[in-house]
């Protein structure tokens, strides 16, 4: 039996458990200074912030690499991958830091939920940083109405069926992790080798993770005919009045980069927006020291 232990990576970042929103999380945390939360993507965890997590921590900053809700050794319980609980997760988990706010960056799915966080948990978030994935909103526009993105889009779509996700997922030895990580990458994949595939894919195969977190991908699309996920659109609505930095891949086959430019209009404070040539969905990982070359500065100029 597979178990979360695999999770803790050593490094030079130290691993901690903290109780927020109900639930036991597990941060990867270095360094000092104003707190940066990480939300990692699917099929991801913590672990995908190894090069944030040094770099952050160097630069003078605290940073905490989260396992969101159902991934890696953060608590897997049957409910909460609505994205309400998401964003009340990340808010919890940054005051059981011991910290009122933090700037929150996203990849992928945490992008998803830190686009959110300015609506639905305005305390806690100081500025928003999105790899991947443009304000929510023009994303779901994207997704029913450009042909080329609900193509691109059809992973998303599959993770809607019961069972078969869970079953692909859950097996190491399907190649399905690390089909996803090769397809969504820019074209050769030359970040991947066996050892991160299979890292992935050992993760997406512990007890539970495979059903949470379809549940994220099934909750975002299920809750356009539900109460909840009208109020969740309703509530995003609203102009996000915190800096943003938005970093997407030109070679982006997952969330195409035509989708960039619906963001604006959901950003009061000033968008910040980069197209990066050469790099796919996995911004984060793809390229980490151009990643690092535009956001170190970004954060250096927010207001203290």
């Amino acid at each position: 039996m597979r178990d979360a232990a695999s999770t803790l990576v050593p490094g030079p970042w130290r691993h901690r458990f903290v109780s927020a929103n109900g639930a036991r999380f597990h941060v990867a945390e270095a360094g000092d200074g104003p707190l940066v939360l990480l939300l990692h993507d699917f099929p991801q965890f913590w672990w995908a912030w190894r090069h944030q997590l040094t770099s952050l921590s160097e630069a003078g900053y605290r940073v905490a690499a989260l396992d969101l809700r159902g991934f890696g050794a953060s608590d897997k319980p049957p409910v909460g991958y609505d994205t309400f609980t998401s964003a009340a997760d990340a808010a919890s988990v940054v005051r059981s830091l011991g910290e009122r706010s933090a700037v929150v960056m996203g990849q992928g799915l945490g992008a998803w939920i830190a686009w959110s966080m300015p609506s639905l948990q305005p305390a806690a978030t100081r500025a928003v940083v999105a790899l991947g994935a443009p304000h929510p909103l023009a994303l779901r526009t994207a997704s029913l109405t450009l042909p080329t993105q609900i193509q691109a889009g059809r992973t998303f779509a599959g993770l809607q069926r019961p069972f078969v996700p869970e079953r692909r997922l859950g097996d190491p030895a399907s190649g399905y992790v690390a089909r996803i990580l090769t397809e969504w990458s820019a074209p050769g994949a030359s970040w991947l080798d066996v050892d991160i595939t299979t890292r992935y894919a050992e993760q997406m195969a512990l007890p539970f993770v495979a059903h949470s977190a379809a549940e994220y991908y099934r909750w975002m699309a299920r809750s356009q005919l539900w109460v909840s996920g009208r109020q969740w659109a309703a509530a995003l609505r609203r102009p996000v009045r915190v800096p943003v930095l938005h970093l997407h891949g030109a070679a982006d086959r997952a969330v195409l980069p035509e989708t960039m430019g619906g963001s604006a209009r959901y950003v009061a404070a000033g968008l910040d927006a980069h197209l990066l040539p050469g790099t796919g969905h996995f911004v984060a990982e793809e390229a980490p020291e151009r990643v690092d070359a535009l956001l170190l500065p970004w954060l250096a100029a927010l207001p203290r």
